[in-house]
This record gives C-alpha cells, structure tokens and sequence, in this order.
C-alpha cells in the first residue's frame, strides 16, 4: 500500500469520529509505529486531524469524549498544569475542584496537604479517600457516567451554600472571543455555578484545548483570574488571551523545553 493511499484511510478512520490509536493503525497497515507517527504528523500539518497522546483525533471532533479516551490525552502536559496548581494553594484553604482529567491530576497533586475540597467529581473525591488531613465534599446531583461527574440543579444548590478560596475550573474549549465552553449544557450551567462560589477561578487547559469552540459557553475569559497551560501554547495565541487574563505557563513545561524561569 502507497503512503498517499494509506494516509487517505486514516483520515477515513478519524472521520469517523473515533480517535486512533498508533499501535492500532500499526497493525493494520502492516507497517512500523515510526512510519504511523510520520503519517499522523503530515496530516496535522495539512490540518486534516489533531495528534493526541498515542494517536490522534479529528480536528472538528464535536462529540464529547468518554473520561477514558480523555484521560490519556496530553497527560504530562496535564502533570506539568497540575503541579503548578497544586503549588498554589496553601495549607487551610477551601478548594473547589470541577471534574475533569486536568483537575484529577491536580487532585494528586493536593495530597499531603491540609484542606477542604469540594468536587462534583467522584473520582476525584476517591483520590482523597485515605488522605486524612483532606476534608472531601462530594457535591450531589444528577450523575453524568460519561465522565463520571454530578452536575444539575441539586449540584447547582448546594454551591449556593458555600465561598470557596479556590477554584480549578477545566473545559473542553476555549477561544478568545467566546470564551471556555464544553460540550454539555448542564456541565455548562454547573461551571457557572461554580464561579459564583469562588473567591478566586482558575482555568487550568492544556495547549490542545485553545482556538476551539464546543456547544455550550460556559465564560468569558475575563470572568477568571487566571489561565494556567502549558509551554505547547503559541504565541499569538498567548498574545491574545493575555488581552482578557493571566496567563500562567507551567514551570516544569517550561524547563523541558530549555527555557529558564522567574523563582
């Protein structure tokens, strides 16, 4: 099978609306995972599908993926975000965590420390399970099993009750002139409330997530404090954002490309 008529078969698969793995197209070209990456590569260059973390999807994917696909997607790059989070919150804080695989890893990153955290995330709340110094508040609501999050007017409510010092919000997109958005209208409605219960709101994004729009707005992006990503992101689109909000590129993304740091 030629390259040409090989890479027309992937942009096929991705088409579909279910993202590729390496490995797999591997196997089924009968050809190295090397000449795979060259070929996905080449179609992002052409615009025609977006590398992930051991594949890729496509560019205009509208569907919202399951937390599994989600998950694997850019995970360093969400380390790095988490880690710089995490270095921002003090001991005795009130931290509002939103669900998402961003704010999960945030969530390791919070162990050993002593706080209150709120999610409407139960895997998050599970990662506090044996942490004793955590005080976990599961917020209720109607349960989203795609991602494993409790969102709606019960969730709503509750958040009503509390002023957090902190809050971690994630998205699925975020553009300049639209703002964060995601896929759900009723995760939309609960982010929202979660803005009105926090101090302080940080929009915590990996580099992927910019110059996209989803279904549902959830902000503009002069609502939050701050946007922490990762070194991925371009300049003119850090130029542009820096228009509305903060800006904060992560500290370890930053070292591992060479670039030296404010202590």
């Amino acid at each position: 099978m030629f390259a040409e008529e090989r890479r027309n078969k992937i942009i096929q698969l991705v088409k579909s609306g279910h993202p590729v793995k390496v490995v797999e197209l591997s196997i089924l070209f009968t050809v190295s995972e090397a000449t795979i990456r060259r070929d996905l590569q080449e179609l992002e260059n052409l615009g025609l599908l977006q590398r992930t973390h051991g594949g890729a999807v496509s560019p205009q994917l509208n569907l919202e993926l399951s937390f599994h696909d989600r998950e694997v997607f850019h995970l360093d790059e969400k380390r790095q975000i988490a880690l710089t989070a995490a270095n921002m919150v003090e001991d005795g804080e009130t931290i509002l965590l939103d669900a998402g695989t961003t704010t999960r890893e945030i969530a390791r990153a919070l162990c050993g420390k002593r706080l209150t955290v709120a999610t409407n995330s139960m895997d998050i709340a599970f990662i506090f399970a044996e942490e004793p110094d955590i005080e976990v508040l599961l917020l209720g609501g109607a349960w989203r099993k795609s991602i494993n999050s409790l969102v709606g007017p019960l969730t709503n409510s509750m958040l009503k009750l509390f002023c957090f010092d902190k809050l971690f919000l994630a998205a699925n997109a975020v553009d300049c002139m639209l703002g964060a958005s995601t896929h759900n209208l009723a995760e939309a409605e609960t982010k929202q409330a979660m803005l009105q219960a926090a101090k302080r709101a940080i929009l915590v994004v990996d580099h992927s997530k910019f110059e996209q729009k989803a279904f549902a707005k959830i902000c503009s992006l002069n609502e939050v404090s701050m946007i922490i990503t990762d070194s991925g992101i371009t300049k003119d689109t850090l130029n542009c954002l820096q228009d509305y909000t903060q800006v904060l590129i992560s500290e370890q993304s930053l070292k591992q490309k060479g670039v030296d740091t404010i202590e």
